[in-house]
């Protein structure tokens, strides 16, 4: 029996394993995938989902980043 493994991923730990995923199914089209490189292949795939992550976080504000943004603005012209 396989043992099972109980997961609570962040939000954001989900999008960048959904990332891993994509980019580890390029790599495994690309390389092939055997016993051999699958390790490899899981821990390039995440780096690289991690990479493109933290250049999107650096790129783009989310909602939250502006309303806050707003909001500062806001404040200080009241005073």
């Amino acid at each position: 029996m396989i043992p099972e493994t109980i997961m609570s991923l962040q939000h954001s730990e989900s999008v960048v394993a959904q990332m891993a995923a994509t980019v580890f199914v390029g790599l495994a089209q690309q390389r092939g995938l055997n016993a051999d490189n699958q390790q490899a292949l899981v821990e390039q795939a995440v780096e690289i989902a991690i990479q493109l992550a933290e250049r999107a976080e650096k790129r783009v504000k989310s909602d939250e980043e502006w309303a806050a943004r707003r909001d500062a603005l806001a404040a200080g012209r009241s005073r």
